[in-house]
């Protein structure tokens, strides 16, 4: 008898906390965020955010939070993002991105939105890259789209970090690409260094380039060192940047606002993507006007 008491009565505790609107209305543990402000939305002149759509819920993107401010005379640029380590998640470079995007850049990284504080899981392939490059310009036509007739379908950055990077170069080829970015890697003299994830790349691969193209790199303590300076020795055919700062292989991505490596970033994106001049004399001259900042150290090839 005691046995079905406590029976019904756990079976009516259920019943109440299903049905109790209290409960219904308790948010989810596993809730996702989304869209946020990373930091305070950078330090450009457009306040960005970062935020899943759910017409590309494989990526993340960054773009200013007010699109009002886009149309016809001031367009979007695209920048298409990989990931140190191959990683399926731009979490590591958030503020980078963030800071990157307040300037009036459209971001696609490839990897869902990491919730904060969570560190993204699995692993990434080049093609993630095309396919970020696609959905932007889909979002460009689509009368539907809070993006439409707002981006620079003609103004394409592909970049990436470390294993990014390598997926930069895979990539490189696409006849939309305005600009190569390649951050804290460069091609090994063994395909893919043997490892599985990594793009099966020759330095072959660097003749396929066929626009300006910027390395950064963490200087001699950066593991990609040698690559990347080897790299820019081959690459004769483009307009080729090298910048180094001595702070090894992590840059400066999780630095407030993206750190140095923002600075120079955003800087080389606005004169590439949107022909500002005044940017681009980091980059020209004799000297380079970086090489005035002494903590970088440049080097350039059929730049003015």
């Amino acid at each position: 008898m005691m046995t079905k008491i406590l029976l019904s009565a756990f079976l009516s505790l259920s019943l109440l906390s299903a049905f109790s609107p209290g409960y219904a209305q308790r948010p989810s543990t596993s809730a996702q965020t989304a869209s946020r402000v990373v930091e305070d939305g950078g330090t450009g002149p457009y306040s960005a955010i970062m935020l899943t759509e759910g017409t590309l819920p494989t990526h993340t993107v960054f773009r200013p939070e007010d699109l009002s401010a886009f149309g016809k005379k001031n367009k979007l640029p695209i920048i298409a993002w990989g990931n140190g380590a191959c990683a399926n998640s731009p979490w590591e470079h958030v503020n980078f991105l963030s800071e990157v995007s307040s300037y009036g850049f459209l971001v696609v990284a490839i990897g869902p939105m990491p919730q904060e504080g969570e560190k993204g899981t699995g692993k990434s392939t080049s093609s993630q890259l095309l396919d970020a490059i696609d959905w932007t310009v889909a979002q460009n036509k689509d009368k539907k789209s809070p993006y439409y007739n707002k981006i620079d379908v003609t103004k394409v950055a592909v970049s990436g970090m470390s294993c990014g990077g390598l997926q930069t170069l895979e990539v490189a080829s696409d006849p939309r690409v305005s600009t190569v970015v390649v951050y804290n890697s460069g091609i090994f003299n063994t395909p893919g260094n043997g490892r599985s994830a990594m793009p099966n790349l020759t330095k072959e691969n660097l003749k396929k380039i066929h626009s300006p193209t910027l390395y950064m790199l963490g200087g001699e303590k950066d593991i990609a060192y040698a690559n990347g300076m080897d790299d820019y020795k081959r690459i004769n055919h483009v307009p080729v940047f090298m910048a180094n700062m001595d702070v090894g292989h992590a840059g400066t991505y999780s630095q407030p606002h993206g750190g140095e490596f923002a600075k120079v970033a955003t800087a080389w994106y606005q004169w590439q993507l949107k022909g500002d001049s005044a940017a681009g004399r980091l980059f020209t001259g004799e000297p380079a006007g970086l090489s005035k900042n002494p903590i970088w150290r440049v080097e350039k090839k059929n730049m003015p």
